[in-house]
């Protein structure tokens, strides 16, 4: 006779790949912590397999368990749709979405891209947690999240990526401080100059870090923050140079507070789109996909 699975058991296991514990399971969906720990355990018997690793009090979903994640996924989004469409069979769009975007993207693009699309879809629940390029690649490979944004490419193989946009750095400081002067740094200057840059893992530091390494100089970083905020009220402070979007720094360029420095410094890259392709892809992420696409097509999210 074949395993009886049920839908409570699939949300429980979904829900405590996601949460890592059973306590924060039960408190989404809203169970008693025994209950919660019940229909995970029939699950696993029910299976003849486990499911997680248990070290200390935490559960690490196994190998086993993120091949079969997505499949479960899909089937409690189907289920979904089939409760959605018997209650109001009108086509809409509906359901949560979670994104994964990098701090550029996520602070200067986004939010206007994902009110529109709220606006036009009320019924969808669109979520938006920011971390560096390194962290969203993270989030994505674990399954933690339906679709991520980063600043430059994709280069793990589990993932697919896809070009979304361009985008420009661009190196600014102070108009009061001592290099601003000179309008053009050569590498003497590059080399000189005190830097306030990204932390290790972004986009934005990559790049620049590239760029630098091609003229042949290594940058003296005396501050990694990150903020974009916080290295923009640094540069401002005329602790150092900072390299940042020009999505980032318009406005204060526009009014005098900065000041923009040709370092002949390639710096240019592409914003892109990553998911993982065992995780189910639904109507909406179809859609919002879509969505983003034609943004980028129509020019909205070009620098």
């Amino acid at each position: 006779m074949s395993p009886q699975v049920s839908f409570r058991q699939l949300q429980v296991f979904a829900t405590v790949a996601r949460l890592g514990t059973v306590s924060a399971a039960a408190t989404e969906l809203a169970l008693s912590q025994s209950a919660t720990s019940q229909a995970l355990a029939d699950l696993e018997r029910q299976l003849d397999v486990a499911l997680f690793e248990r070290p200390g009090r935490r559960l690490v979903i196994n190998e086993l368990g993120r091949g079969l994640l997505p499949r479960a996924e899909e089937l409690l989004d189907g289920m979904a749709a089939f409760v959605a469409a018997a209650r109001e069979p009108d086509g809409d769009l509906y359901g949560t979405l979670s994104i994964s975007a990098s701090a550029t993207v996520g602070t200067y693009l986004l939010p206007d891209l994902v009110g529109r699309f709220s606006e036009e879809n009320p019924r969808t629940d669109l979520r938006l947690r920011l971390r560096n390029t390194h962290e969203v690649i993270g989030d994505m490979l674990r399954l933690e999240a339906d679709l991520g944004l980063i600043e430059g490419e994709c280069r793990e193989p589990e993932l697919v990526s896809e070009p979304w946009c361009e985008d420009r750095l661009v190196v600014v400081a102070a108009p009061g401080h001592p290099l601003a002067s000179r309008g053009r740094l050569d590498e003497h200057g590059l080399g000189e100059a005190a830097w306030i840059l990204r932390e290790p893992g972004s986009g934005t530091r990559e790049v620049f870090e590239q760029a630098m390494q091609r003229r042949g100089v290594t940058p003296r970083v005396r501050m990694a923050l990150d903020q974009h905020e916080a290295i923009k009220q640094a540069v401002l402070a005329g602790l150092g140079l900072g390299c940042l979007s020009a999505l980032s720094v318009a406005g204060e360029l526009a009014r005098g507070e900065l000041v923009a420095l040709d370092g002949g410094l390639t710096l240019r890259r592409t914003f892109s789109l990553i998911w993982h392709p065992e995780r189910y892809r639904s109507p909406l992420w179809q859609a919002f996909k879509v969505f983003l696409v034609e943004a980028r097509g129509s020019g909205k999210p070009q620098p």
